[in-house]
C-alpha cells in the first residue's frame, strides 16, 4: 500500500513470483531443489542403471540382453558369493564392537582435564585422516612376512620361531583386515562419543556420586542411557561404511588367499572389472542392498525407540 500526491491510497500488489516466494510450500521446493537433482544424478541413476545392468547379460565390449534374474540365480550357487556374504557379516560384525569398545574407552579418558589434552585429541584422528590406501600399503608391509616388523617383534620377543605368512593364511588374513580397520575406525568413534560426552552435564554424575553410586554405576545408570542415542547414530555409520569396504581389502588381501577375504565390494569388482562380467558384477553389488536396508531400517528404528525414552 503507498500513498499518492494526492493522498489517495494505491495498493500494490505483489507480483506471482511474489506471492510463490512468501508461500512456505513453493520456497522449501526451490530450496529442496538443486538437492534433488544432486540426488538423482549421482544416486538415484546409477542405481536404476545398476539394476538394469544386473537384469542383462552385459560383458565388456557387448551390450548384452534381457535376462531377468539369471545373474542372481548363478549366485545363489555361487560357493565364492556366500563366502563373501559370511566374511562381509562377520568383517562388519566384529569390526564394528572393537571400535565401539576401544572408542568409547578413548572417548572416556580424553573427556578428563590433563596437559596438551587438545594436542592429543588431534594426533587421535591420524588413522582416521590419512588416505586409506596409503596407511594401508604400510600395514601390508608390516604383515609381509620377509620384512614384517611383527614377525621381528615377535621374534625378539622370542614368542615365535618361524616366519608367519600373515597374509597367505586365510584365518590369519582376516584377522589382520580386521585389526587395520579397527586401527582406522577407532579415532571416528572416539571423537563422535567424545562430542556426545561433552553435552552430558557435569552436574548428573556429581549428584549421583553424592548419592553414594561407584563410578561403574555412573556410567552405566547415568553416562550410558544419555549417550545412547549418539553411540547409535556412529554406529550406523560405521555399519554402512564398513559393509560396503573395498579400499582396505582390496589392497591388503585383493580377496584372496584363494578367495578366503572377499567382502561385497571387492567380489564384485573382480567379476565385473577383473573379469569384465559387468552384469554379473551388478548383480552382487545389489545382493548387498536387501542386507544392508535390513540393517539400517532396524538401527533406525531402534534409534527412534531409544530417543523416544
Amino acid at each position: 500500500m503507498a500513498v499518492t500526491a494526492l493522498g489517495a491510497t494505491e495498493v500494490i500488489r505483489p507480483t506471482v513470483r511474489q506471492r510463490k516466494l512468501e508461500d512456505e510450500r513453493w520456497l522449501a521446493l526451490v530450496l529442496l531443489m538443486p538437492t534433488a537433482i544432486l540426488l538423482g544424478l549421482f544416486i538415484a541413476y546409477p542405481f536404476f542403471e545398476g539394476v538394469m545392468l544386473s537384469l542383462s547379460s552385459a560383458r565388456v565390449g557387448d551390450p548384452g540382453k534381457f535376462v531377468w534374474f539369471k545373474n542372481f540365480v548363478k549366485l545363489w550357487n555361487d560357493n565364492i558369493f556366500w563366502t563373501a556374504v559370511w566374511n562381509t557379516f562377520w568383517y562388519t560384525g566384529v569390526t564394528t564392537v572393537f571400535k565401539l569398545g576401544l572408542g568409547l574407552w578413548l572417548a572416556m579418558l580424553l573427556n578428563r582435564h590433563f596437559r596438551g589434552k587438545a594436542i592429543i585429541r588431534a594426533f587421535i584422528l591420524l588413522p582416521f585422516i590419512i588416505p586409506t590406501v596409503l596407511s594401508t600399503f604400510a600395514w601390508k608391509w608390516m604383515f609381509d612376512p620377509t620384512f614384517s616388523v611383527i614377525n621381528w617383534s615377535l621374534f625378539k620377543l622370542g614368542l615365535i620361531s618361524a616366519r608367519i605368512n600373515w597374509l597367505g593364511d586365510a584365518d590369519l588374513a582376516m584377522a589382520s583386515i580386521m585389526v587395520v580397520n579397527i586401527w582406522r575406525g577407532v579415532p571416528f568413534f572416539a571423537i563422535s562419543l567424545l562430542a556426545g560426552l561433552q553435552t552430558i552435564s557435569p552436574e548428573l554424575n556429581e549428584a549421583a556420586a553424592i548419592d553414594g553410586a561407584r563410578p561403574w554405576n555412573r556410567f552405566w545408570y547415568v553416562t550410558w542411557p544419555l549417550l545412547l542415542p549418539v553411540t547409535m547414530v556412529v554406529m550406523l555409520f560405521s555399519v554402512i561404511q564398513t559393509f560396503a569396504d573395498f579400499q582396505l581389502v582390496y589392497v591388503m588381501t585383493g580377496g584372496g588367499p584363494a578367495n578366503a577375504t572377499h567382502l561385497f565390494a571387492t567380489y564384485a569388482y573382480q567379476i565385473g572389472i577383473v573379469s569384465g562380467l559387468l552384469s554379473e558384477g551388478a548383480a552382487v553389488s545389489l545382493a548387498m542392498f536387501p542386507f544392508l536396508f535390513i540393517i539400517v531400517v532396524a538401527q533406525l528404528l531402534y534409534i527412534r525407540r531409544v530417543e523416544v525414552r
